[in-house]
């Protein structure tokens, strides 16, 4: 195999079985994968019985048995065991097997190091929404991966949510906006929730409407309007909304947000060189 094409039920092999190893497994097999043509490993006996009887897929504990039979291996594992799973797989790959991987700060040329010449490589930043099809994921491609790769790549990962293209160079940026981003997400809901509990609303009800909130402004955003218009349509002149937002400034939200996303760039680049 030299390329895989897109629209080939390709055999994919998922290593590793943990939350984003299931949230790949489903999205692979809302796809349209067979369910026959996918197997995943995990080192617990208890989580592979669990994994195959909810999706019917070929289980396993040997990375380098399912990577032998696969034309795709998804890397779902920890950064840290990144480097002992490539030497386990990389003697049993078949020639253009494509290999890609969701662990976070592992530079591509980690994986270029450790496989065969040749191996088509493709880096995924993914988050945590991706578990129930909203997902943000961006992609990058190594030195020998092509246009077919990155297709097929999109085309697993499509049932996750938002897939997009970006240089390598690039992926911390995505790490400290879509990768990181949903905790800021849910550190704001936390926050309405708490300001309607000191404003007299029970705490169910209170993060009820803070999610309903935040959902559904994510909604109308997505539609493209730019935020600014947006805010500004729920902006009445002296109203309630202006004065919500002038104490969001007074108080330096808008810095804070982009001092987070900073400090995670930061983070991410620090790991991506250990």
């Amino acid at each position: 195999m030299t390329e895989q094409q897109p629209g080939t039920n390709a055999a994919v092999a998922v290593l590793g079985g943990g939350v984003m190893g299931e949230a790949l497994l489903s999205a692979l097999l809302t796809g349209g994968w067979p369910a026959h043509q996918v197997e995943v490993t995990d080192q617990s006996p208890d989580r592979l019985a669990a994994l195959a009887e909810r999706y019917g897929v070929r289980t396993g504990d040997s990375n380098a048995q399912a990577a032998q039979r696969a034309d795709v291996v998804l890397l779902a594992v920890k950064p840290n065991v990144v480097p002992a799973v490539l030497a386990q797989i990389a003697p049993q790959l078949r020639g253009g097997t494509l290999v890609v991987s969701v662990a976070a700060g592992v530079p591509l040329a980690t994986y270029e190091q450790h496989l065969p010449t040749g191996t088509p490589v493709v880096r995924v930043m993914p988050n945590t929404p991706a578990v129930v099809g909203k997902g943000a994921s961006a992609i990058a491609p190594g030195a020998h991966a092509g246009e077919g790769h990155l297709v097929l790549t999109e085309r697993i990962l499509a049932a996750t949510g938002l897939v997009v293209r970006v240089a390598e160079k690039d992926l911390d940026a995505v790490t400290a906006i879509s990768g990181s981003g949903p905790a800021y997400a849910f550190y704001l809901i936390d926050a309405m929730a708490e300001a309607g509990v000191l404003l007299g609303l029970t705490r169910d009800l209170a993060t009820r409407l803070a999610v309903a909130t935040v959902e559904g402004a994510g909604a109308l955003a997505a539609q493209g309007e730019h935020p600014v218009v947006l805010r500004e349509r729920v902006s009445s002149p002296g109203g309630t909304t202006v004065a919500g937002v002038a104490a969001l400034d007074a108080h330096g939200v808008r810095a804070g947000v982009v001092a987070a996303a900073r400090a995670a760039y930061e983070r991410s680049k620090e790991l991506g060189r250990s």
